[in-house]
C-alpha cells in the first residue's frame, strides 16, 4: 500500500529575492547529515483526511503555528521508497527561534533497551531556491521549480 502525505512549502520574499522554509529531521539519524536531508514540512495523512488539512496540521506539529492564508498546490511527487506527497506552498513568515516540534520515541542507542524522546524536527531555516535544491531530499527539490513556476505565473511573467 503506497503511503501519502502533504506538505507545505511556506515562502517569503526579502530584499526581492525568494526564500523557502525547510525543515531538518530530528533523531540521531540525521543529527549529522545536511545535503540531501531536509524537507518541507510534511507528514502522513490520516484516513479520509483532506490533503491541504493535512499540510497545515502537520506544519502545525511539526513547528508550532501554520500559516494564516490560501494555500496553491504544487501537485504530488513520489519519494524514493514510493511515499506519495501531496504539496502545497503558502506565502507567510516564521520565526525559526520560536519552532516547537512534536517528539517521537526510538530506542536509542539500538539494542539498548532504552527508549528515548527525539523532536520529528530539531531546526527549520530559511534558504533561496538554490540552496534549497541542494538540502532537500531529491525529490522534493522538484517543487522549488512549481514554486518558481508558479510565483511567475501570477506576477504575469512567462510561465
Amino acid at each position: 500500500m503506497t503511503v501519502e502525505s502533504a506538505g507545505l512549502l511556506l515562502f517569503r520574499h526579502e530584499a526581492g529575492a525568494l526564500l523557502v522554509l525547510l525543515a531538518h529531521p530530528g533523531g540521531p539519524f540525521w543529527r549529522r547529515k545536511d545535503l540531501g536531508a531536509w524537507s518541507i514540512p510534511k507528514g502522513e495523512l490520516l484516513a479520509g483526511e483532506d490533503p491541504e488539512a493535512a499540510a497545515l496540521r502537520e506544519f502545525a506539529e511539526e513547528l508550532g503555528a501554520a500559516p494564516a492564508g490560501p494555500l496553491v498546490p504544487l501537485g504530488t511527487i513520489v519519494q524514493r521508497g514510493g511515499r506519495r506527497v501531496h504539496a502545497f506552498a503558502a506565502e507567510g513568515d516564521f520565526d525559526v527561534a520560536t519552532m516547537r516540534s512534536n517528539t517521537f520515541a526510538m530506542e536509542w542507542p539500538p539494542r539498548s533497551g532504552r527508549m528515548q524522546s527525539f523532536p520529528e524536527v530539531d531546526r527549520a531555516e530559511w534558504f533561496a531556491p538554490e540552496v534549497a535544491r541542494e538540502k532537500l531530499l531529491t525529490a522534493q527539490a522538484e517543487l522549488i521549480d512549481r514554486l518558481e513556476r508558479t510565483l511567475e505565473g501570477t506576477a504575469g511573467g512567462a510561465g
